[in-house]
């Protein structure tokens, strides 16, 4: 079933996909963790694979940036190609001086300044939240690596640059973690289809404290974090 932005078969894709925003880091994880890895899409280079992690078929396929390009690929994974789960694996700029570059953010749900979710749901606010089982899974296993990790809201934005900062410290204020480009689109998408869904985020940046990791630590910086969605895939078992 090619689709005009997903060049594979039906069954090219596992029932669940790592999402990271990067193509690149898509092809990272692929060829660091998979084995008997096969590339299944192309298009637009918005590369991803399939392949097994400890005997587990998983697929790694980049999102692009921001709401719209990642529902585009939700929708399309989960209505054609038989996917289940979405676990996206991006970056985020922490909202709160006790969230640190490094530190791993698990969206519980997430708030948002885009319409995205109001034009699907014919203008009524829709609380986009993460799937409780998947949540419970990763956090668990965060916590038996002794990672240093956030359970709770991120706030969803439509602009990178945005010079208007009463937003970011409104959500500050209402304890919101980070902010990045993503998740509310996924987790609202999930829901419309009765699919899985949760996002992982690595903090790449410091909103309050203007702190920021480097582009070559963006790309493959983010070990821990892709390794606590792989070791999931026994859990879902």
């Amino acid at each position: 079933m090619t689709t005009a932005h997903i060049n594979a078969q039906t069954d090219d894709f596992a029932k669940t996909v790592l999402m990271p925003g990067d193509p690149l880091r898509a092809k990272y994880i692929a060829q660091h963790y998979l084995q008997n890895v096969k590339p299944v899409n192309t298009i637009r280079n918005m590369l991803g694979y399939t392949g097994f992690y400890n005997g587990n078929r998983v697929s790694v396929m980049g999102s692009g940036m921001g709401a719209p390009s990642i529902c585009l690929y939700a929708h399309e994974l989960y209505t054609f190609f038989g996917v289940e789960s979405i676990i996206r694996v991006g970056s985020c700029g922490a909202l709160q001086e006790y969230v640190h570059l490094n530190d791993i953010v698990f969206a519980m749900g997430a708030a948002t300044d885009s319409n995205i979710n109001l034009i699907r749901t014919n203008g009524y606010d829709f609380a986009p939240i993460a799937d409780f089982d998947l949540l419970q899974q990763h956090v668990s296993i965060a916590k038996q690596k002794g990672l240093h990790f956030h359970v709770g809201n991120v706030f969803t934005t439509d602009l990178f640059y945005n010079s208007n900062t009463e937003t970011t410290t409104a959500m500050s204020r209402f304890g919101v973690l980070a902010a990045e480009m993503e998740t509310a689109g996924l987790y609202c998408i999930a829901a419309q289809f009765g699919k899985k869904a949760l996002s992982i985020c690595t903090v790449s940046d410091h909103i309050l404290l203007n702190q920021k990791l480097s582009t070559s630590e963006r790309e493959t910086g983010f070990d821990a974090m892709i390794e606590i969605a792989l070791l999931s895939l026994q859990a879902e078992k």
